[in-house]
């Protein structure tokens, strides 16, 4: 899960040099030049809420660099993260279009580059740029995708071992780099988080990270964990 730091701001979309690589901001260059027009844009440090769960949509975030957790909360004050997202999502698209409030809390997890478009101009855009409107449309069947693989996974699950495996070879699968130690993972979640992640304790994460340590499924070295046992993680996922 790579997270660069040092963000290089890009305050005009057209000039983006990995704008070509985002889903959404893969526009034609006609979309895009409205888009500069109608964008605000930000850097936010770590710890930044950019929505709060149940509050009117004030309207979409685009995020540019950094990445952020969307959570959800009971009211016992229990909190899960659902996402982490990553550059190039726009976040808070579906409450927007509805007019319904957000469904999710998003706090950026580092410092982070956002573009922040109001609510009346993303759904004029989306009207007007009908490659911006099917980029968003793939954007939250995607949405869609993942949260049923989530589901899928945290209902078939049968212990928390399982959980914290899947959630292994989840990243190993989207963000894991081959090296000769195993497939490494850049984890920038504490354990708590992780735990919000698949609904357990913090507690919990540490011991059973501590059990995969010292049955070297995996080795840990800062903020790297090594998947260096695959087919053991692999093996405890019930079919």
């Amino acid at each position: 899960m790579p997270s660069p730091y040092n963000l290089n701001v890009h305050n005009n979309c057209v000039e983006c040099e990995v704008r070509a690589e985002r889903v959404f901001c893969d526009m034609s260059k006609e979309a895009v030049v409205t888009l500069d027009t109608i964008k605000f844009t930000g850097i936010y440090p770590k710890g930044s809420l950019l929505f709060v769960e149940g509050e009117e949509p004030r309207g979409v975030f685009i995020l540019c660099a950094g990445r952020v957790k969307l959570t959800t909360s009971s009211t016992e004050g229990k909190t899960l993260i659902v996402k982490v997202a990553e550059v190039g999502e726009v976040l808070g698209a579906s409450a927007t279009i509805l007019g319904k409030p957000y469904e999710v809390s998003a706090e950026t997890l580092e410092p982070s580059q956002m573009n922040f478009i109001k609510r009346d101009d993303f759904l004029k855009f989306l009207n007007t740029h009908v490659d911006a409107c099917m980029h968003t449309a793939q954007q939250l069947s995607h949405k869609y995708q993942s949260a049923q693989r989530e589901i899928r996974s945290l209902g078939l699950s049968q212990t928390t071992s399982e959980k914290l495996a899947r959630l292994l070879l989840d990243w190993s699968a989207t963000s894991g780099e081959e090296t000769a130690k195993g497939i490494r993972l850049v984890v920038l979640l504490t354990h708590e988080e992780i735990a919000q992640m698949i609904g357990t304790t913090r507690e919990t994460v540490t011991r059973i990270l501590s059990d995969f340590k010292k049955r070297h499924i995996i080795e840990v070295k800062g903020s790297n964990i090594f998947l260096t046992e695959k087919k053991a993680l692999e093996g405890m996922i019930s079919t």
